[in-house]
């Protein structure tokens, strides 16, 4: 026996959906989630990500492709992970985007309401969605874990456009009141507000103001250690670095029995950086 066989599987026998599980964040937490014993319902846009990635973990995962602003795509995605494996024990409503990142969009004397119409539709109603359907099951068998993916931009201002900080604080708002209905029926809902985590989303984001030309390009190497420094730099807490993997970590916590008392909680993962901003130097 292996020693990596003794260590308990947290999630056991557990059904998951993972909106936005194609790539980043959410493809560290579906791996993640299927090692601690998890059946995996990956769910995206992207469907040659996300096809690929279920394949290479069946048949612990499936793929579905949803759109979280369509309320019949969330409907039907948490109706095949119950047809699928039978039950729904968690939601990580992950899926979201950054909107326009350009200097334009980050005053509000250039406020674009399209612009904040299309990322609210994706980060608020799509976490709402997703929060509505998996209650939809979940309030009949009095149990349940949701988890939403916010960000520090839902905790102080400044971190970015108007948009995207509008829809992170909602998406805090929201856990708080649906974690103050559900308690009730043993449903528990969190959230994660992560610093800068060097995804491809991120990147193009970062690319979008400062080297447009390189917008959609494949993310290097170099390109992903570069934002990583710079967060690592920006972090109160010197040492590590900021990867995928310690959001999927802070996700299997929440989802796990080692919270089954945390509900209503926004799981703040920024290297001390929101507790700290603009603190005395006292050393």
């Amino acid at each position: 026996m292996d020693s990596g066989s003794l260590v308990p599987k947290r999630l056991e026998g557990q059904v998951a959906i993972i909106t936005g599980g194609a790539r980043g964040i959410g493809e560290a937490t579906v791996r993640l989630f299927v090692k601690h014993g998890a059946k995996v319902v990956i769910a995206d846009i992207e469907d040659a990500h996300g096809t690929a990635l279920a394949a290479s973990l069946s048949p612990s995962a499936t793929y579905v492709h949803c759109d979280v602003r369509q309320e019949e795509d969330v409907r039907r995605l948490v109706d095949t992970a119950v047809s699928t494996f039978g039950r729904l024990d968690i939601m990580f409503n992950n899926a979201g985007v950054l909107g326009s990142q350009s200097r334009d969009g980050m005053s509000i004397m250039e406020f674009n309401p399209e612009e904040f119409d299309r990322t609210m539709s994706v980060n608020v109603k799509g976490t709402a969605l997703g929060m509505k359907h998996a209650a939809r099951v979940m309030v009949p068998a009095r149990r349940g874990c949701i988890i939403s993916t916010s960000s520090v931009a839902g905790v102080m201002g400044g971190m970015g456009p108007h948009a995207y900080t509008a829809s992170k604080h909602a998406i805090v708002g929201l856990t708080k009141n649906a974690s103050f209905e559900l308690g009730k029926y043993g449903i528990r809902v969190n959230c994660i507000s992560p610093f800068g985590v060097a995804t491809s989303l991120l990147i193009n984001g970062w690319r979008e103001e400062y080297d447009a030309e390189s917008k959609g390009a494949p993310i290097s190497k170099e390109e992903a250690e570069k934002m990583e420094e710079a967060v690592r730099d920006m972090a109160n807490l010197k040492g590590p670095t900021l990867k995928a993997i310690d959001i999927a970590d802070a996700a299997l916590y929440l989802a796990s029995d080692e919270s089954r008392y945390v509900s209503g909680h926004n799981l703040v993962v920024d290297g001390g950086y929101t507790a700290s901003k603009n603190a005395w130097d006292f050393n």
